[in-house]
């Protein structure tokens, strides 16, 4: 199996897990590992030059990082 097909199966199983963690609203270990599957997908994108992908993921990860912020700026 090629580099690429590895990395976008490892981050689907991450977006997958971070997806459930959220409806067990299991906090902040959600938003960390659905982050490391839209890193991977952000990869994936760049590596396939699929402009897609970097688009829907790029903007995500902003969103994850902040939330990993507000939530030890509060702790």
């Amino acid at each position: 199996m090629d580099k690429t097909k590895v990395i976008k199966w490892t981050s689907t199983a991450a977006v997958l897990v971070g997806i459930a963690l959220t409806n067990l609203n299991i906090y902040p270990v959600n938003i960390m590992i659905h982050g490391a599957g839209a890193t991977g997908w952000t990869i994936a994108g760049f590596l396939t030059k699929d402009r897609a992908l970097l688009t829907n993921f790029c903007l995500q990860l902003p969103l994850f990082i902040f939330g990993i912020v507000n939530f030890f700026l509060q702790g």
